[in-house]
């Protein structure tokens, strides 16, 4: 099998990370989360983080991008990747919880169940077993790998490259009984520490999007995958409907990958192929976004009320809402002024609205979808 082509990776340094992570963060990673994380940022580390992340993306706009400027991008994925999690996770976790995904809904299913449920389906659909020892590639804040060690009785072992959020992630996994089931580690998943055949299993929820080069991440994961073991993914992909030379298509993209710390998303037919060529035997295949659901994955970001399921959800939903927004808005530049939050924690999240309304953009046009699943098995020879 050739080795993929892809441009050198960016070399690892965990103890220039860990310094960052510690200055900017402090004890913020034993806060509560959302807000009350927010208030305990370092300010100079901040504007840092802010200033390292959104040199790939301003004034770099769609009409203008070039290939040098996404090489650029798929050049520095890990620097960019880690300073969009310093910088949104705790956005994230006030606006969406604790699993950084979407998910199918059923009629009249609430927020948080659904997203469970498509937790517990692509461990259905990996076969996933009691004490498996399964890895969790891109694990963020740990919340996916709990639910599935509820739901299965696995072990798994969580790979990020942000320390803040291998941080919760071990802090949430010990409150909830779930210290001795769950473990987390620092690392590119361009270029694995682990051993190669160590795993019985690997899944990645939305994660590998990240990657400069989705067959290099997935020939990582082969390698360290067990012979007849299983791996199965959620990846984020622009659907075949998208054409680079529209203006319009372009737009949606871009604002998809600068709001969401991608480097370089591909298509779905690019994505299949680079799974094949990974090793991977496919056994399943599938958009689950063109399932004939009577709520759409992205209504959530829509805030769309007429969907919501229960009292919890409105809450959910009117963070999403245009005015919702805009009070977030409003709050983090007042608190930005008065000091009370760090510069930049607003350009962070109007970045993450500009996705938001490009995410709601693409999947109403069907030219994105955040869950093609793909389930693969790595060959016993």
């Amino acid at each position: 099998m050739a080795p993929s082509a892809i441009s050198p990776l960016e070399k690892e340094d965990h103890v220039r990370d860990a310094e960052f992570n510690r200055i900017l963060h402090g004890t913020s990673a034993e806060k509560r989360g959302g807000m009350m994380a927010m208030l305990k940022k370092d300010p100079l580390s901040q504007k840092a983080a802010v200033e390292e992340y959104f040199k790939h993306w301003d004034n770099k706009s769609a009409d203008v991008e070039t290939e040098a400027v996404r090489k650029a991008r798929r050049d520095e994925y890990a620097t960019l990747t880690r300073h969009y999690y310093n910088l949104a996770t705790d956005l994230y976790e006030y606006g969406w919880g604790a699993s950084f995904h979407f998910c199918r809904f059923a009629y009249g299913e609430s927020f948080y169940r659904a997203i469970a449920r498509h937790e517990h389906y692509l461990a259905l659909k990996m076969n996933l077993q009691e004490n498996q020892r399964v890895l969790d590639v891109g694990c963020g804040v740990g919340g996916p790998a709990r639910e599935i060690i509820k739901f299965t009785g696995a072990n798994v072992m969580g790979l990020n490259n942000n320390d803040y959020q291998i941080e919760r992630s071990l802090k949430y996994a010990k409150k909830e009984g779930l210290g001795h089931k769950f473990d987390a580690t620092k690392g590119d998943f361009m270029q694995m520490s682990f051993p190669s055949n160590s795993f019985d299993a690997v899944y990645a929820i939305e994660a590998t999007v990240h990657a400069p080069d989705l067959r290099g991440v997935y020939e990582q994961i082969f390698r360290v995958l067990k012979p007849g073991g299983t791996f199965g993914v959620y990846e984020w992909l622009m659907t075949d409907k998208y054409d680079n030379d529209n203006p319009e298509h372009r737009a949606c993209r871009l604002g998809i990958e600068q709001g969401d710390g991608i480097s370089n998303m591909v298509t779905v037919s690019q994505g299949l192929a680079d799974f094949k060529a990974a090793g991977f035997e496919l056994i399943h295949n599938e958009d689950l976004a063109e399932r004939d659901d009577a709520t759409p994955w992205y209504y959530p970001l829509a805030g769309e009320f007429k969907h919501t399921a229960s009292i919890g959800d409105i809450f959910t939903i009117a963070r999403m809402t245009w005015w919702g927004r805009g009070l977030v808005h409003k709050f983090v530049g007042l608190g930005e002024t008065v000091g009370l939050i760090p510069q930049g924690t607003q350009k962070t999240a109007d970045s993450l609205a500009l996705a938001a309304d490009n995410l709601v953009k693409g999947g109403k046009e069907k030219l994105f979808t955040p869950m093609y699943l793909m389930v693969g098995r790595k060959p016993l020879n």
